[in-house]
């Protein structure tokens, strides 16, 4: 089946998914208020568009890590997608060699590191949990390195694993929670074992987790080519900040001494626009990625982005500007919600409104 709208992704993932994996797709930590914040931020930017301005040529390509990518998109880091496609990361790797951008690979995804890194030829990064001492570093690093990945992302916003009441409630827990071993390294993470990784790594670093503008400040100081802002999703602290409103300041704080990534909430080409306009270089798409692996697999995937693609088009279009680096918060004004801020407000068209 090929999709045409990612209202269809949604709904097909929702008759796909059952029970505690919809919630583990679709949830967040406690109250859910930090992910409902994502698209409450999101929701509350409207658009300035200019007219009478030639857009019949758009480019809607930018470089990722440096790595030339179709749309300013990426495939954020996820774990235990084997919950909702056989084909697990090998399909999210195989969506971002067809479709031309750039993939994060989870330290806790299935197939293995050197079985993605053999998948395909593209640019991909590797994302690591700090799950043991000097030791377990040199060994996955060097595995990482031997595979040729173009950069490591090292999430630091999972010092604790948090309560997510939704798959709790159900007394079920996903893969990535049932191993708990060597968490104690992921509680004592600080400077010292991030420069101690770079050191070893030798390679492209991107600091994931951040937000606050002192942290952005610190990670430069420490090497880092890439803050990326992010609070998990709305799946680790709760009632933290959105993080398209903190993303002005962390843009502000780097101040173009590194590049500058993003996800959270991001469901919509227009959604994209937003974060480019205020600084961003590209951004990170997890739920919606796994709504349209547990939609079509890889087919579904490969549709999601085709919509995004086109729905960044016709947006910049609109907007009057014709590439994307023509986009600034001039392009952007504060705006008031007209739909209530949950994990489905960007799909006004699904029947009852949530999903649950």
């Amino acid at each position: 089946m090929e999709f045409k709208t990612n209202h269809e992704i949604i709904r097909r993932a929702r008759r796909n998914a059952r029970g505690p994996v919809w919630d583990y797709l679709a949830g967040g930590s406690e109250s859910e208020t930090a992910m409902r914040r994502n698209r409450f931020g999101l929701d509350s930017i409207a658009l300035k568009p200019r007219v009478l301005r030639n857009v019949s040529a758009l480019d809607v390509g930018t470089t990722v890590i440096g790595h030339r990518s179709r749309i300013p998109v990426f495939l954020a880091p996820m774990a235990s997608l084997q919950l909702v496609t056989p084909a697990a990361a090998q399909a999210v790797d195989d969506a971002a060699e067809e479709f031309g951008i750039i993939n994060m690979l989870s330290g806790h995804s299935r197939p293995s590191l050197e079985e993605i890194a053999m998948n395909s030829l593209h640019p991909k990064v590797f994302q690591i949990y700090v799950r043991g001492g000097r030791n377990w570093l040199e060994d996955l690093l060097g595995r990482v390195k031997d595979n040729n990945y173009a950069a490591l992302a090292v999430t630091v916003d999972a010092a604790v694993y948090s309560n997510r009441e939704r798959q709790m409630i159900a007394g079920w827990a996903p893969p990535t929670r049932s191993n708990a071993a060597g968490r104690e390294f992921l509680a004592a993470l600080n400077w010292d074992t991030w420069d101690e990784i770079r050191q070893i790594w030798g390679g492209p670093m991107i600091l994931k987790g951040v937000s606050r503008p002192e942290d952005a400040e610190t990670g430069i100081q420490h090497g880092a080519e890439v803050i990326y802002v992010s609070n998990h999703g709305g799946r680790q602290l709760d009632h933290d900040r959105a993080t398209i409103q903190v993303l002005p300041e962390i843009v502000s704080a780097v101040d173009g001494r590194a590049e500058v990534l993003v996800d959270g909430g991001f469901m919509r080409g227009s959604d994209v626009i937003k974060a480019i306009a205020l600084g961003a270089q590209a951004v990170g798409i997890g739920k919606l990625q796994a709504f349209a692996l547990c939609a079509g697999g890889l087919s579904g995937l490969i549709d999601c982005l085709t919509i995004l693609e086109d729905e960044i088009r016709i947006a910049m279009g609109l907007l009057g500007v014709t590439s994307l680096d023509q986009l600034n918060s001039a392009y952007l004004a504060p705006a008031k919600p007209v739909n209530s801020a949950h994990e489905m407000s960007a799909f006004p068209h699904i029947p009852g409104g949530r999903l649950t």
